[in-house]
């Protein structure tokens, strides 16, 4: 079942639930776009209707992050949890390694996506990396980046070149790629390359891991200050819906 949270139609989903749905796309013969709003993300649809087509057309939604729950739970349509990318994508490639699909890393700075592959195929026994490649591209070199994915035998995709960048990335090579899922997962290869630490477990389990990546880059500031937002907007959409109830 999808909600609307704020004009994004999300999942709602458990990360189990998340996994099992997702898995079910390995191995079909079109690709399927997975995309993880945050309430950064949210936000960006306001004024960005390129993201918020991209965003709609996917075939899985989750809410990552917990300025889109606490607006979700305004709206009085809560959702059963926060569906972290980072752990989705982990946890997806679990899955893979079992039914042997290989997958590809795209995105982060040089020599990223070769470290978090190494990584990832120390962790995850069975894994079959067939390649990666740096976000670091201009438009004319997208047909080779394209050429590069298929080529591989590819059946997943990572495309971590962040939001607004990957989700309409996914949504205009859509129909040239042969791989059976896309997933925009931000700066997932950052922290699996070991550059970037995620809170303590008992930190993302008390959805306070907002506060340890604050402390961690105070630069992110400005980027937190967008759930208060997010909240006021959901605050004044519900008055909106029980006014247009009342009427």
């Amino acid at each position: 079942m999808k909600y609307n949270i704020l004009g994004v139609n999300v999942d709602n989903a458990t990360m189990d639930e998340a996994v099992d749905t997702v898995s079910q796309y390995l191995g079909s013969k079109g690709c399927n776009i997975v995309v993880t709003p945050n309430a950064e993300i949210l936000l960006m649809c306001e004024n960005d209707h390129e993201l918020a087509e991209a965003i709609q057309k996917a075939s899985f939604v989750c809410a990552d992050g917990v300025g889109v729950l606490a607006a979700a739970k305004i709206l009085k349509t809560p959702l059963k949890e926060k569906v972290a990318g980072c752990d989705l994508g982990y946890n997806l490639l679990k899955v893979a390694a079992k039914k042997e699909s290989p997958v590809f890393l795209f995105g982060a700075k040089p020599g990223v996506a070769e470290c978090a592959a190494k990584n990832l195929c120390e962790k995850i026994p069975g894994l079959t990396v067939c390649g990666t490649r740096d976000g670091y591209f201009t438009p004319d070199q997208n047909d080779e980046i394209i050429n590069q994915i298929n080529d591989s035998g590819a059946d997943i995709l990572w495309v971590c070149l962040g939001a607004p960048k990957q989700e309409k990335w996914m949504a205009e090579n859509k129909d040239k790629l042969r791989v059976s899922i896309m997933l925009g997962l931000g700066g997932s290869l950052d922290v699996y390359a070991g550059n970037v630490r995620r809170a303590p477990d008992f930190m993302i389990k008390c959805k306070a891991e907002w506060l340890y990546r604050l402390m961690k880059e105070p630069w992110r500031f400005s980027r937190m200050i967008k759930i208060p937002r997010v909240v006021k907007l959901a605050k004044q959409e519900l008055k909106r819906r029980e006014k247009n109830a009342g009427a």
